[in-house]
């Protein structure tokens, strides 16, 4: 890590090359992200040569420009950015434990950010789709956790704690999401808390306690079909084929277009009662839906109706993992 100040060092000030520095010091950071010392480096290199940096790194997307442009937006006050800036570097990069960075748990920063802005960061650490459900993860995002506990007492917006506890989901952390939850309900019944809960029930396999979730849901949000579409999934997890058909049937009246309800309306329904025209009608539909593993899913569902001909049931194979 030295090493790697030092030479930032002589590039900032001999070399001319300011961006070069940053990535330098950002290097620094990767090997040892609790360390001041870099970050001590980047504040004297912004206060030295301020124009010719901030002109340097001007639409430089890289980790290192955007790392160091998150840095210098906490040195400004601008803590709804950089919290946001270190979400997207953190997804980029989630073997780097970047919320060690001393700034992250700095009492400025966690009196100064907003619950909102926090819950954008999660949603940027997620958004790459890395299993971050590992103890080392934990571990390293434990930052992140302390940061949440912090500002979700400070600042409890129900639907961006429901944001935010996505976060410790994704981790395995399900105590802290499902606390996030509980904090929200304090000060309010939330859509969005409720879909939170039942997700994390779902990530610990209970069913009873995810459909329960849902059903909190749906009754504040009757008319959201894609909450139809959740609780149906679960019935037919649970093997409640009737009870599928119905919730997709009543997703359907206030969407009857939606190709992805249609489908499992098909799917449930073949299952339930072996229709051949209905697998018809899911294979047509199946090119449609946005999701191959969902639709995999409905296929391998209905496919399982009793007496459906065996042609039709290959057709409708063929189409799985495509």
């Amino acid at each position: 890590m030295t090493t790697a100040v030092s030479l930032a060092a002589v590039l900032a000030h001999c070399g001319g090359s300011p961006a070069g520095a940053v990535e330098w010091l950002v290097r620094a950071i990767a090997s040892a992200p609790s360390a001041p010392e870099p970050y001590a480096a980047l504040a004297e290199l912004r206060r030295d040569r301020r124009a010719e940096l901030e002109s340097a790194l001007q639409g430089d997307s890289t980790l290192s420009a955007v790392l160091g442009q998150g840095y210098f937006f906490f040195l400004d006050g601008a803590m709804d950015d950089a919290a946001m800036t270190l979400g997207s570097v953190t997804g980029a990069r989630p073997d780097v434990a970047w919320g060690a960075a001393p700034w992250f748990g700095d009492a400025r920063f966690l009196s100064g950010v907003s619950a909102e802005a926090l819950a954008e960061a999660c949603l940027r650490v997620l958004d790459p789709g890395h299993d971050l459900d590992s103890e080392e993860m934990r571990q390293r995002f434990a930052p992140w956790f302390h940061a949440l506990d912090v500002v979700s007492e400070r600042s409890p917006v129900p639907d961006s704690l429901a944001a935010m506890s996505r976060l410790p989901r994704a981790c395995g952390h399900h105590e802290l999401a499902f606390a996030l939850c509980d904090r929200a309900d304090a000060v309010g019944p939330s859509m969005w808390t409720e879909v939170a809960r039942a997700n994390t029930w779902r990530a610990r396999g209970d069913l009873g306690r995810t459909a329960a979730a849902f059903e909190r849901a749906l009754t504040l949000d009757p008319a959201n079909w894609s909450l139809h579409l959740d609780l149906a999934d679960v019935r037919a997890e649970q093997g409640d084929f009737a009870a599928a058909v119905a919730l997709v049937d009543g997703g359907l009246r206030h969407e009857p277009h939606e190709v992805t309800l249609r489908a499992a309306g098909a799917a449930y329904r073949t299952r339930l009662s072996g229709s051949p025209e209905d697998l018809r009608t899911l294979i047509s539909l199946a090119p449609e839906l946005p999701n191959p593993g969902y639709r995999d899913v409905l296929i391998a569902y209905a496919c399982e109706g009793a007496g459906l001909p065996g042609g039709l049931v290959r057709e409708a194979r063929s189409l799985c993992g495509s």
